[in-house]
This record gives structure tokens, C-alpha cells and sequence, in this order.
């Protein structure tokens, strides 16, 4: 049976410029089952879903729900669960972590502030402090959403958690089901597409040294997804691949695309051309969707803007 997954890698569909935008990701533990919109259709109170959906909305906070890999009937319900907050902005790049007994107290943050990378408000209602472990691992496993995150997605959890594999959740929704399995690796909120576990190994591996993995990378979620496209083009161009060096200052419509302003730390700069383009021929976005043809993001050129240029 044909999947939207299998017909994206057919067609080596790019994944990148793909990644799920969010500034600062806000993160649940919530056990059990997971409806298609998992924060009003799971074991978590529906109201203080459609709350929090509401208290995040236009913030640069996207929230998900989390659980540990595994069966998920119907889990029950832990005392305390964790909760993580991970800001993704070069710069000002951090995790967070608290526990709580009720998950009512996520209402008493300050979202704006929290997308703006200020975790002051985590600290004060939930008592959240730096994390300090590993780098986490999110693998997309809601089979509500679409099944591929389910055929795909649960069995590379389950594969990277069986060997000893630390800081790996399952996670609600990181869009781009046709690119399943899906991973977000937090604190550099660098997303990737058509995971392996070995390839999951060595992102976190990158992570610990404070580097990027480009191989099979949607993109910085930071960034909107010309950015995403233009910033891994670079990395590719000039072999750059520490995590808080590039930054994406500008985008301008150029009409058939973008114009998309990549700056280094040590002052160069990129002008880097992103075409818009439409995924021939057409496929589903999703399993059981109507055909279509997904938006891409094709680097056109790369080019160094030079000091001269910068001067003037």
C-alpha cells in the first residue's frame, strides 16, 4: 500500500525548508493515547487545551505533547510530569525543564515573553531550571495525524530508546508526515527528515559538540522556511557547521522568490536566492489527502556579499 511517505522518497522530494516554524517549543508530558489536534483530543483536559492554543497563539511558541516511547493504550497518568521549554534563536539558545503536578500552572507563563527568549516566567510558576542532560531527540509518532508517523515513526522511537539512547520522546506533531519519520532535536531546534536511528545517533552527537548535522536536515525552526533553505545552503557552501555561527537577518519577497540575508558571527555575509516553487508531479501531503503539489524551496545561488558591498 502506497503511503505519502513512500511517494515523497520516490520522487526525492528535497526536505529542505520543510521544518515546523517556532521560535521557542513548549513541551508536555502527556501519556496515552494522542487524537489527530492531540492538546484537545488526549487524556489532557480539552479546556486547558484550547487555553493554552490560545495563550500561544502568535507568541513564536508552538506547544506539543510528549511521552516515552512505548505501548500507549492507556497509560496511566503520572503524578508529576515533565515539562521542557527550549528557545532556538542563535544567540540565546536554551533548554529548560521543570516537573508538575498540574498542568494548569503552563497558563501562568508568560508566552510572549517566553518567544522572545525570556524563560523568567518557567522559573517562577513551574520552578523550571536549565536542563542539563542530554539533548533531546523528538520523533513524531501521532498515527492520528497520519499513519505514517506511526508505521515510521514508533518504530524508530522504540529502536533508538531500546539502545539505551538518552533524551528521546515521542511527540505529537512536527508536520511534513511525508517525510516520516520526523525528528526535532532540541536545544538548536534543527529538524530532520527520513530518520534513521544511526542518523539520529550522530544529530545528537553533532549536538553535544555544539555543531549541526546537514545530512537529511528540514531546517532551523527558528527561521521561516526560506530562511531554513538559505541558512543549510550555506552551511553546505562554505562547510560552517557550528550550531550558533550563522544567523538569518533579513528576507526580502523577490517575487518568484526571496532574497534571503544569511550573517556570520565574524561579520560575512550571504545574499542567498531562494526560488518559489511547486512539487511536480502532484502527490498527497498526507495519507488519504487529495493530491497536491507541496511548496518548495529551491536555492538558486549563494553569494557573498563582500565588505565593499556591506560599506556601501
Amino acid at each position: 500500500m502506497s503511503t505519502c511517505s513512500t511517494v515523497s522518497r520516490e520522487l526525492d522530494e528535497p526536505v529542505a525548508g520543510t521544518a515546523a516554524t517556532a521560535r521557542t517549543w513548549l513541551l508536555l508530558e502527556q501519556p496515552g493515547p494522542w487524537g489527530a489536534k492531540a492538546l484537545t483530543s488526549s487524556h489532557l483536559d480539552p479546556a486547558l487545551g484550547r487555553a493554552l492554543e490560545a495563550a500561544a497563539k502568535g507568541t513564536g511558541v508552538r506547544i506539543a505533547l510528549i511521552r516515552r516511547p512505548g505501548r500507549h493504550a492507556d497509560c496511566r497518568v503520572p503524578a508529576t510530569r515533565r515539562v521542557y521549554v527550549a528557545h532556538t534563536v542563535p544567540g540565546n539558545v536554551w533548554l529548560h525543564e521543570a516537573t508538575t503536578a498540574d498542568p494548569g500552572r503552563l497558563l501562568d507563563l508568560d508566552f510572549a515573553a517566553l518567544g522572545r527568549g525570556e524563560p523568567g516566567s518557567f522559573a517562577t510558576a513551574l520552578g523550571g531550571r536549565p536542563h542539563e542532560g542530554e539533548p533531546l531527540a523528538l520523533v513524531c509518532t501521532n498515527g492520528k495525524r497520519d499513519r505514517c508517523c506511526a508505521l515510521l515513526g514508533r518504530p524508530l522511537a522504540a529502536e533508538l530508546a531500546a539502545s539505551e539512547v538518552d533524551g528521546v520522546w515521542e511527540v505529537t506533531h512536527l508536520g511534513g508526515h511525508r517525510f516520516s519519520p520526523t525528528v526535532l532535536v532540541l536545544p538548536y531546534g534543527y529538524a530532520y527528515g527520513r530518520a534513521e536511528a544511526h542518523s539520529v545517533r550522530e544529530a545528537l552527537h553533532h549536538v553535544r559538540e555544539g555543531r549541526v548535522l546537514v545530512e537529511g536536515c528540514r531546517g532551523r525552526s527558528a527561521w521561516e522556511r526560506p530562511g531554513q533553505a538559505a541558512e543549510l545552503a550555506v552551511r553546505t557552501a562554505v562547510g560552517e557547521y557550528a550550531a550558533e555561527t550563522l544567523s538569518v537577518v533579513r528576507t526580502d519577497d523577490a517575487g518568484s522568490g526571496w532574497e534571503v540575508t544569511v550573517a556570520h558571527t565574524d561579520g560575512r555575509r550571504w545574499l542567498v536566492e531562494v526560488a518559489r516553487g511547486a512539487s511536480l508531479p502532484p502527490r498527497p501531503e498526507s495519507c488519504g489527502s487529495v493530491l497536491g503539489s507541496p511548496a518548495r524551496m529551491d536555492v538558486v545561488a549563494v553569494h557573498e556579499i563582500t565588505a565593499a558591498a556591506l560599506a556601501s
